[in-house]
C-alpha cells in the first residue's frame, strides 16, 4: 500500500475504528497512491481475495492482507526516520513484519473495545434507572476512553414538582474504576438544591447501592425537600426489608451530609390506612388508586380530589410517615390539616421557615400535661 505520509496518522485512526466494527481484512491498489475511500474492508478472508480476482483482468493490481499487518506498518512508519524524510509517499506493505505484535495489538484491542462498551451499556443504564435520563453516550465514552482512575459528569434540572417555585438541581455524578478491573461504576452523585438566586443550596450526596433499590434524582430531590421516600433496602446480612427515608436536617455526619432517618415496617405507618380517613375520589377507583400510593411511596407531593360536603376541590397530600399520617394541602400549597404534635412542628420548622406566631404557640405549649391536652384539643382544625 501507498499512501501519503503526512496522512499516515489519520488513516491509522480510520482503520482501528474500522477493526472496532469488525472488519479484520483490507484489500487496496498496489501500484497506486491509497487513499481512505479507496481502501476495501472486509469481515472474512475469502471476500477479501474474491474482491482482488474480480480485478485480476482490470489494469489496477489489487492485492489483500490482514488488518492488523496495515495497523502494524502504519505505526512502524510513524516511529520511523522515514517520518521525517522529505519523500512525500510511502510503501506501508511489508514495512513491520512483526505480526506476532501485530495480531496481540489486535486482539488486545479488541479486547479493549468490548469491555468498553459492555462498561458503557453498563453505565448507561445506572443513570437510566436513577433518573438521570439517556443524554450521557458522547460524555460516557470519552471519559472511559482516557482511562483516568475517576471521572465527574455535571447535570443540572429544573424541578417544581408541581407548586409554584422552580428549583434548580446542579448535580454532580461520580464514577471510579474498579481497584481489579478497568472497569468503571457510577458510585454517587452530589446534589446542590438552589431555591433562590443569590443564595447558599442545600447540599447532599446520595450513594449507589450496588444490592438494593438506590435514591433516584426525583426521589432525592423529594427528601431534601422534607418529604419522605419508601424503599426496599438490604441489611448487612442480605435480608431485604421496607422503609420509609426522610433525612433528619438536626444532624450530619463527619462530611457534612444530613443523616437518614429510617421507619421501617414494625414501626406501624399504614399510607393506605391514612388515606383512607380522607374523603379521597381517586380511592374509589383501583388503578387510581394504585397510582396516587406509587407516587406518595416516592416522596411526590401528589394532587388528589377530596369530597366535602358532595363539592369536590383539588388539594395536594404527602405521605407523613414519622407522624403516621398524611399532610393535606390546599390548591395553594397552604397546609390546611395542623394536626401535628409539638414533636412534629419542631422538625417542620428545620426545613422552613415559620411565624413569630407560629414559634410563640409552639413555646407556649412547655406546661403540665393537662394545660398542654387542652392547648392541642382547642387548636384542632375539622376532620376532612
Amino acid at each position: 500500500m501507498i499512501i501519503n505520509r503526512a496522512d499516515t496518522e489519520m488513516m491509522l485512526s480510520y482503520i482501528e475504528e474500522m477493526v472496532f466494527y469488525g472488519y479484520y481484512y483490507v484489500a487496496f491498489n498496489a501500484d497506486k497512491i491509497t487513499e481512505i475511500n479507496k481502501i476495501k474492508f472486509f469481515r472474512y478472508p475469502l471476500d477479501a481475495k474474491d474482491y482482488c480476482l474480480a480485478k485480476a483482468n482490470d489494469a489496477e493490481y489489487a492485492q489483500h492482507v490482514p488488518i492488523e499487518e496495515i495497523i502494524s506498518d502504519l505505526k512502524a512508519v510513524l516511529k520511523s526516520e522515514l517520518d521525517n524524510s522529505k519523500n512525500e509517499t510511502i510503501k506501508v506493505t511489508g514495512f513491520s513484519k512483526r505480526e506476532r505484535d501485530g495480531k496481540e495489538f489486535l486482539e488486545n484491542n479488541l479486547n479493549a473495545n468490548k469491555m468498553n462498551e459492555k462498561n458503557l451499556e453498563y453505565l448507561k443504564d445506572q443513570l437510566k434507572y436513577t433518573g438521570f435520563g439517556e443524554t450521557f453516550d458522547a460524555e460516557l465514552r470519552e471519559n472511559i476512553m482516557k482511562g483516568d482512575k475517576d471521572f465527574k459528569i455535571m447535570h443540572t434540572g429544573i424541578m417544581n414538582n408541581g407548586v409554584p417555585n422552580k428549583d434548580t438541581l446542579t448535580v454532580e455524578l461520580n464514577f471510579k474504576k474498579s481497584e481489579q478491573t478497568d472497569m468503571y461504576f457510577f458510585n454517587s452523585y452530589h446534589v446542590n438544591l438552589q431555591k433562590e438566586e443569590n443564595k447558599p443550596g442545600m447540599e447532599q450526596t446520595f450513594y449507589i447501592n450496588k444490592d438494593s433499590a438506590s435514591i433516584t434524582m426525583k426521589e432525592a430531590y423529594n427528601l431534601m425537600e422534607g418529604r419522605s421516600v419508601n424503599k426496599d433496602l438490604k441489611n448487612k446480612e442480605g435480608e431485604s426489608y421496607n422503609c420509609w427515608l426522610k433525612i433528619n436536617f438536626k444532624e450530619s455526619d463527619s462530611q457534612g451530609n444530613f443523616k437518614l432517618n429510617q421507619y421501617h415496617q414494625n414501626y406501624g405507618y399504614d399510607l393506605e390506612a391514612s388515606l383512607a380517613k380522607h374523603s379521597i375520589k381517586e380511592l374509589n377507583t383501583p388503578q387510581y388508586k394504585e397510582d396516587l400510593l406509587n407516587s406518595l411511596k416516592k416522596g411526590n407531593l401528589q394532587s388528589a380530589t377530596f369530597v366535602v360536603g358532595g363539592a369536590e376541590s383539588k388539594m395536594y397530600v404527602e405521605a407523613n410517615p414519622q407522624f403516621k399520617t398524611v399532610n393535606v394541602y390546599d390548591a395553594n400549597f397552604q397546609r390546611i390539616n395542623h394536626r401535628e404534635s409539638k414533636e412534629e412542628k419542631k422538625v417542620e420548622s428545620q426545613k422552613e421557615s415559620v411565624s413569630k406566631d407560629h414559634k410563640q404557640s409552639s413555646d407556649s405549649d412547655e406546661g403540665d400535661s393537662g394545660k398542654k391536652d387542652n392547648k392541642v384539643k382547642k387548636r384542632k382544625s375539622p376532620s376532612l
